[in-house]
């Protein structure tokens, strides 16, 4: 089986994984997503992914739950170890100990800011970060979202290399005839809480399928390390794919989402999602939903000459 075909069904268990984190995900199960045998699909999963699936998963909740104990600092425990799919407290504690060297208890008291954050080792992101330390956060939009269906490409790290990805997927957007329109609103559901203009339709011009480019930020990269980040370059669709490979497609939930407005060049983009995250989020009376942060994407870093960015990034919301 070729590369390619593999790569389109771990890419269905992927976004499975993803969708509910706190849902058993057996390895039975998304063995039948692949469509492979169970110990067929351990091995496959290992080759495309680089890590066991188990190691996988265990992973993205442990980075979740340590999102959730620092920004919401009224669950217990015990609560966010059930919503990130942990059977038991004893083995989340173990487990998120062995990840990150602190306790759940630990980790809420002072989190990242023991060490610094791992993306300030990157030379560029470190000298965005100290040009927007004076700059006032912006306020954001709460806005209530459709859902967006796209087609993507995964990535793993967050710097210059996702480029790469963005190539990838605009080689392909062109052979589908599908062409950029950075300025169109995205699909509003229901009213807005405050009006906006943020999120985008699809719309048919010259024949021509009109898409919108948006990247996934599955990773908080105050403590997960670049390198190991994970990052969904996507542009909108308007019907399924008829065909699947490198590039596949998904669903990204709508609801309640905090819409902040930035523009800026290279290396600053990360420094200003991690304030959002640590000065607005625990002072909004909102709690951070299970759903990845997303960026709506006017002006592309990763593809403009200039390194210039003219971008919405979209927190998902909880009210409970």
């Amino acid at each position: 089986m070729s590369n390619k075909i593999q790569q389109s069904q771990i890419n269905e268990v992927l976004y499975e994984i993803h969708r509910d984190i706190s849902a058993p995900l057996r390895a039975k199960r998304l063995a039948s997503i692949a469509s492979y045998s169970e110990q067929h699909f351990h091995r496959v999963f290992k080759k495309i992914v680089g890590e066991t699936v188990n190691v996988y998963i265990r992973r993205i909740r442990l980075e979740h739950a340590a999102n959730q104990l620092m920004f919401g600092q009224q669950g217990s425990v015990l609560t966010v170890a059930e919503k990130c799919g942990f059977i038991s407290l004893s083995s989340f504690n173990k487990a998120f100990k062995k990840q990150f060297s602190l306790t759940p208890g630990e980790w809420r008291q002072v989190g990242c800011k023991q060490s610094g954050s791992p993306y300030l080792a990157d030379p560029e992101i470190k000298a965005g970060y100290h040009r927007i330390a004076s700059c006032k956060l912006p306020e954001p939009e709460i806005v209530n979202l459709a859902d967006s269906h796209v087609a993507y490409v995964r990535h793993q790290g967050y710097g210059r290399s996702i480029r790469a990805a963005w190539l990838l997927l605009t080689s392909w957007a062109t052979e589908q005839s599908i062409v950029f329109e950075a300025n169109k609103p995205l699909q509003e559901k229901g009213k807005l809480l405050k009006d906006n203009n943020l999120l985008n339709k699809k719309i048919v011009l010259n024949k021509q399928i009109v898409g919108q480019q948006i990247g996934l930020h599955h990773s908080n990269p105050a403590w997960v390390e670049l390198s190991q980040c994970r990052y969904v370059a996507c542009v909108t669709i308007d019907k399924p794919l008829t065909q699947r490979g490198a590039v596949n497609q998904l669903t990204i939930p709508g609801g309640l989402h905090a819409a902040f407005k930035f523009t800026g060049q290279y290396g600053e983009l990360l420094p200003w999602i991690s304030r959002v995250l640590d000065v607005w989020l625990p002072n909004s009376g909102y709690k951070l939903q299970t759903t990845p942060a997303f960026v709506h994407y006017r002006k592309n870093q990763f593809l403009s000459e200039d390194d210039l960015f003219d971008v919405t990034v979209f927190l998902p919301l909880s009210v409970m």
